[in-house]
């Protein structure tokens, strides 16, 4: 093939800009940011937060004492005494250890809400009962019973409906509830939203989990006050044996309410029996060890009082009240002083580690002998012993 045949390739034109222009950028448009609502509002809202806040924790410290006072879910209270305490152990700020006040409020806005609704209910169902035992055949009785019937429909599909739109109290105000309802009804999608609502809600309170810490937590101090209190309980017939359990008892008050501290804090069971770990954490901060083991004794004493003379059942709540008011404090401050020990890992001078355990060990025996005199004194004689309410179930008559 000669050279003449061999094509030849054209090369591009050489007129070709040498810079390419690129496209002009488009405006940005800028975004308003949302109008900042001003100092009154903002105070107004803080106000309304601050009375929230105060309102849950009333309202959870009413449901603690309530839960308490049933056997079984006792637990629940006692585990949620344990979590406060355990919290503060482990960061070191107290106001860790108050906790699900918003949803403590919600709720009982929904029991009070409801609670009110039912008043005017309650009237009508009482006149409605009266005119029927004056005349059950007659015409103000029927009307009644149709009055009741009616109010009771209407009622109910109040609070359904002002359950369904938040549960506020201003919400169970509000008349129109219902009308709000059909609107989102119509939209579509309330019912995997209310369904998913209400699931983060009960999940969120994490009832298994207080139940299961608090279970736990009843357990291994019972361990540690089953010896002794079965020592003092056995000194009405042998009374060196009493006089044994009861220092005894005084060496594991010194313990107990750190051990739990420890054990809520890092959620081990084994935890409970550290007893060493508790030693070391004591000489990092004794004065506070002394100070929290004093309240937590102090706040548990005005409660043996009340076992003088046995208390209802329907109102074993009311002085289960009292005693979480009075406990829960001493959470706080076991917890703050299991933290406190923690951030100070050099053992303290001798001076404050010895003049912490002159204070805690009379401190100890004081409260061994007031439980020792309380089985003469208590409506449950020698088992009052075992209602150590300080460190088991939080409410003083159902402790075992």
């Amino acid at each position: 093939m000669s050279v003449s045949e061999v094509s030849t390739v054209e090369l591009p034109a050489d007129n070709l800009p040498a810079v390419i222009p690129l496209p002009e950028p488009l405006a940005v448009i800028p975004l308003e940011e949302p109008a900042r609502p001003g100092l009154i509002r903002r105070a107004w809202n803080g106000v309304c937060s601050v009375c929230e806040w105060l309102f849950g924790m009333v309202c959870l410290i009413f449901g603690l004492a309530i839960l308490a006072a049933i056997p079984i879910l006792g637990f629940i209270s006692l585990g949620y005494l344990l979590e406060a305490g355990g919290r503060i152990a482990r960061t070191g700020r107290l106001r860790d250890g108050f906790f699900g006040m918003r949803q403590a409020a919600r709720a009982g806005s929904i029991v009070i809400g409801s609670y009110l609704m039912l008043l005017p209910l309650t009237l009508v169902s009482s006149i409605a009962f009266d005119a029927r035992l004056i005349d059950a055949t007659g015409k103000v009785a029927r009307n009644w019973r149709l009055a009741l019937t009616i109010l009771t429909v209407v009622m109910v599909v109040h609070i359904v409906a002002t359950v369904s739109r938040g549960g506020k109290l201003r919400h169970f105000l509000w008349p129109f509830n219902l009308l709000w309802l059909l609107r989102r009804l119509w939209r579509g999608g309330y019912f995997a939203e209310a369904r998913d609502a209400v699931w983060d809600f009960a999940a969120g309170m994490r009832l298994p989990y207080f139940f299961s810490l608090g279970l736990r937590g009843f357990a291994g101090a019972f361990v540690w006050l089953a010896i002794p209190i079965s020592l003092i309980a056995a000194g009405r017939a042998l009374p060196l044996v009493g006089f044994l359990g009861a220092f005894l008892l005084a060496w594991v008050l010194l313990y107990v309410p750190f051990l739990q501290m420890r054990f809520a804090a890092e959620n081990r069971f084994a935890a409970l029996f550290e007893r060493r770990a508790i030693r070391a954490l004591y000489q990092q901060a004794p004065w506070a060890f002394a100070f929290a083991l004093f309240i937590t004794l102090l706040f548990a004493v005005p409660v043996y009082l009340l076992k003088i003379e046995i208390v209802p059942r329907e109102a074993a709540w009311l002085p289960g009240l009292f005693f979480i008011v009075s406990i829960f404090p001493a959470r706080i401050l076991s917890g703050w002083a299991y933290a406190r020990a923690l951030r100070h890992p050099e053992p303290r001078h001798w001076f404050f580690r010895w003049t912490g355990r002159l204070w805690m060990l009379p401190v100890a025996l004081m409260y061994v002998v007031i439980v020792f005199f309380t089985q003469y004194t208590s409506w449950s004689g020698i088992y009052s012993l075992y209602e150590q309410h300080a460190f088991l179930l939080p409410v003083p008559f159902v402790g075992m």
